[in-house]
């Protein structure tokens, strides 16, 4: 990578520049010191709404808002400073139309300053793909298991299992790349059928659940850093915060009911 691409912001052809090449690292984050802290390793930074359920603790994804994504896209670009920051378009935020889907998405670049918007969705997406692209918003588009369909899929399930199943998934991210997509999320699918894809379309893949032919990959940092108590088979836990969190928390409480914290190191002393 060269120093120019290093000295500012990855942008969006960046990571569409990307295509067979190096592969694209991503984690998702919410706030801005885990942004902070993961700035430097990362190519684009997602702040997902996957937050819904790693945050706020619902079950999916749908309840999110448009002000939720806002507010933690606005910290996620105060953590960070060199990766491309993509912001979630919430469910309900742009499915009605195009226009809808505009107004949404310019909303959260203004009030977030971030460098790009990903939606889910594929064929019948493509148009408000198109749309966004021709007026200046870069999209990530985000195909197979589409969180935000988890009532209508029957809950989270793999994508491509049969033919069926597999050429509609190659079908919806053609649509997507060729609407001007500048890279395509692959969730949940068989991983023979997203090597294919990849090797298929002319845009970035970036798998979760999916395959190492991806272009990239992508991954909740609370899954793979151990916080999630419960994670999906994809998911490689890379760190174990959550017990050295319990230990901690555990030496703290059994100071203080010991009254040895805080400790004359951490008072504030008369002056003399």
């Amino acid at each position: 990578m060269s120093a120019e691409i290093i000295s500012r912001r990855l942008t969006a052809i960046d990571i569409r520049n990307r295509k067979g090449g190096q592969p694209v690292v991503s984690l998702t984050a919410y706030h801005a010191h885990t942004a902070a802290i993961i700035d430097s390793f990362v190519d684009f930074i997602l702040v997902g709404d996957s937050l819904g359920m790693v945050m706020h603790g619902l079950e999916t994804t749908v309840p999110v808002t448009l002000d939720m994504m806002i507010l933690q896209g606005q910290a996620v670009m105060r953590g960070s400073k060199r990766a491309l920051v993509v912001v979630d378009l919430p469910f309900g935020s742009y499915e009605e139309s195009p226009q809808a889907a505009f107004r949404s998405a310019a909303r959260v670049m203004k009030e977030t300053g971030c460098g790009a918007i990903k939606m889910e969705g594929g064929r019948h997406m493509a148009e408000t793909v198109r749309f966004l692209s021709q007026r200046g918003v870069p999209v990530m588009g985000h195909v197979g298991l589409t969180p935000q369909s988890f009532n209508t899929m029957g809950g989270f399930k793999v994508q491509g299992r049969d033919a069926e199943s597999a050429a509609a998934v190659t079908d919806d991210a053609v649509a997507i790349a060729e609407a001007g997509a500048f890279a395509i999320v692959l969730e949940g699918i068989v991983e023979t059928l997203a090597g294919e894809i990849t090797r298929k379309v002319a845009v970035p893949t970036i798998g979760i659940g999916a395959s190492a032919d991806c272009d990239g990959q992508i991954l909740v940092l609370e899954d793979m850093l151990g916080l999630s108590p419960k994670v999906p088979k994809f998911v490689r836990r890379f760190g174990s915060l959550s017990a050295h969190i319990e230990e901690s928390v555990r030496a703290y409480a059994e100071e203080v009911r010991a009254r040895t914290f805080p400790s004359s190191d951490n008072v504030y002393k008369p002056k003399a």
